[in-house]
Parts: C-alpha cells; structure tokens; sequence
C-alpha cells in the first residue's frame, strides 16, 4: 500500500470549510432550541464507547461498527448511534431521576458501512430521546416534534412516512408461522424497497391464495387514517390489531398537534435497526430521495442496561439536511478591518473591543507608520 499524500484523509470522512460550518452550527442551534422549549435537556456522551456495553446494544451491525483496542486490550468502539449512550446514561447516572425523562443531543456518529457508495463514514445527528413513557401520546410527541425540528433546520418541503413493527411481525407470524427466515427475507425486502423481489419471494413458496392475497396486501396499505381499516380486514392477529390501534391513537393526537398534514401512514415500512418494537416514522425532504429523519419506539433496549423502560425518539440526519437548506438564512456579519500602528494600537483595541461587544465582526491589522 502506498503511503497517503498529506494532503490525503481516509475514505468516507470530509473537511467543513467555513461555509459549511455556519450553516452547520445555525442548524444545529436552532433545532436543539426548539427540542429545548419542548422540554428536552441537552446531554453529551463519549465518542468511544465500549465494544461489550453500548457496542453491542447499538443493534448496528456488528461489521459497521469502527473497532479498536486501547492499550489494555479492551475492545472499544467509536459511537455508530446515539441512543444506546443515552440508555446507558439513563440506567446508570440518570437511574435516581424519575420517569419520564426527556434528553436532546447533537453528536458526530461512526459507521464503516457508509464509506460505500460515497456515503459518509463520520457525520452528525440531532435528536431525541423519551424514555419513560409507553403511550401512544408519546409517539405522537416526537413525530410532531421531528417535523417541528425540521422546519426549526430550514427544510421547507418534507412528508412524514409512519409504520408500526408489530403490524408487519404480526401478519408475517400468522401466514409464515414459524418460518423466521422466510418472515426476515420479507422484511429485508421492505427495507430495501425491493417490491418486486418481495412479489417473487412469495410466489416461489407456494402458498394458498388467501395468504398470498394477504402478504401482497401489505404493499397496497399506503395512505392517511382509512388505510387502518384495511389493515384490520387483512388479519385477525391479536398483535397485527393492537398494532393498527395504536397507530390510530397516535394519528388522533397529530390531529390535535396540528401536523397530521405532514404524515401519511405506509405499513410496509420497517425500521433499520433491530430495536425497534413499534411505532417507526421517517422524515423525506422533497429536494432528496434518502430520508433526513427517522425514529421510532424501542422498548426493549434499556433493560440491556439493567433499568427496564419504554422509550421513544427520532435522529435528524443533520449532515444531510446541509444539502437542503439555501443560505439565505445564513446571515453573514460584514467584517470590518481596523488597521493600527505601533502608536494608536492601545486606541484601535480598545475601539475593536467595543465594536465586537456591539455584536460587529472586527479584524484588527498592523501596519507599518510611515517614516
């Protein structure tokens, strides 16, 4: 292997020039004050985490995660998300703070699987997490919470995209009864919006009519509050219905938030992390096809940890929402330059001193007095 050039820095990381970094920081301020006046305090974790806590309870897979020793030879890892450092946080030095607890972030997360495709190995989230709280009024809190964090970022055109786990788990249990793998080959499917594949893995089984007609289905149950009652007559599944109720209580509680506008149900949607338990929900601005958001409920994660909890909570995937928002938002202070000499410097400090508490943006410059 050839030795990198100085210039050179490892696949899948980048440099924020100034630009970049003002839009960066107003982002990331204005969307951690708005999760502020919704009650969420601000928390910081580690960037390295060890392998055997927060590593493994991440649900990141195992290969996309960025290993590494110290020199004990414990096995750590750079942090892939944020939410298994808050549960460890929440289960260890929040353990004494009562339930519900609200907590905000903004974070810089690893994963070596996005150095494909050009994808970013480092890149920033901002989020939530609720932990404490198993209604379906707290689903609804965070879902009108992203949109309203996402307006707070700058992004002017976006549709929500909300499913629920225990549906797709429920009917895929009653068709494929004890069939996980083929119940998984499904799910991957979905994930990877492979709907043709899907079709064609479900044919090849051979199945009866009515359980094709009923796998199918799922593809057609898109749309606002009446798709619920489809997916009721699709499965007589006690989780499939306790799933569909759920998702109908927190559509109710949008309504009354007002934001019911942004969201439309898609039940073939399944979370990208295997800790998700219910509700899942993703955020697509119009300008790009990947989502800039996504979140959903987790309930089983905290007990890893030794202090069982539902929870729920949402990422921005703030480095994408970068390529959303103009810079007309971005307001740029004029830079004013005071030039000194040996002789007044004492005067022109003491003027550029009160210029920047003025909240101006001032460059003081030496020059040479004339002779």
């Amino acid at each position: 292997m050839s030795k990198p050039k100085v210039f050179e820095k490892p696949v899948g990381v980048k440099d924020y020039l100034p630009h970049a970094v003002s839009k960066l920081r107003t982002i990331e301020r204005n969307v951690l004050d708005c999760m502020g006046r919704w009650g969420y305090r601000q928390i910081l974790t580690p960037t390295i985490e060890y392998y055997d806590t927060v590593g493994v309870a991440s649900a990141t897979s195992d290969h996309k995660l960025f290993k590494l020793l110290n020199n004990r030879g414990t096995a750590l890892v750079l942090r892939s998300d944020m939410t298994a450092p808050i549960a460890r946080v929440v289960s260890s030095l929040l353990k004494d703070e009562a339930f519900p607890i609200r907590l905000s972030y903004h974070s810089n997360v690893f994963r070596t699987i996005e150095e494909e495709a050009g994808r970013e190995a480092e890149f920033f989230q901002t989020g939530v997490e609720l932990v404490g709280d198993a209604s379906a009024e707290a689903d609804a809190e965070v879902v009108s919470l992203a949109i309203a964090s996402l307006q707070a970022a700058g992004v002017a055109q976006f549709k929500f995209a909300m499913g629920h786990v225990g549906f797709l788990n429920g009917l895929f249990e009653e068709v494929l009864h004890g069939r996980s793998e083929d119940q998984e080959t499904l799910k991957f499917c979905l994930l990877s919006r492979d709907y043709v594949g899907y079709r064609e893995r479900i044919r090849e089984w051979g199945l009866d009519a009515a359980e094709q007609q009923k796998l199918e289905g799922i593809l057609r149950l898109r749309g606002g509050k009446e798709i619920c009652e489809q997916a009721l007559q699709l499965s007589g599944d006690e989780q499939t219905r306790a799933s569909i109720e759920h998702l109908l209580e927190v559509w109710e509680a949008l309504e009354a938030y007002g934001v019911s506008q942004h969201v439309l149900l898609d039940l073939t949607m399944i979370g990208d992390f295997s800790y998700y338990t219910g509700m899942t929900f993703e955020g697509y601005a119009l300008e790009l096809g990947s989502p800039v958001c996504s979140g959903g409920r987790y309930d089983n994660l905290l007990q890893q940890f030794g202090r069982p909890a539902p929870a729920t909570g949402f990422a921005l995937k703030t480095t994408r929402i970068l390529d959303v928002v103009g810079d007309e938002d971005q307001e740029q202070l004029a830079v004013m330059t005071l030039n000194y000499t040996s002789q007044n410097r004492a005067q022109i400090f003491q003027e550029a001193r009160a210029l920047r508490e003025a909240g101006n943006c001032v460059v003081t410059r030496y020059v040479e007095e004339d002779v």
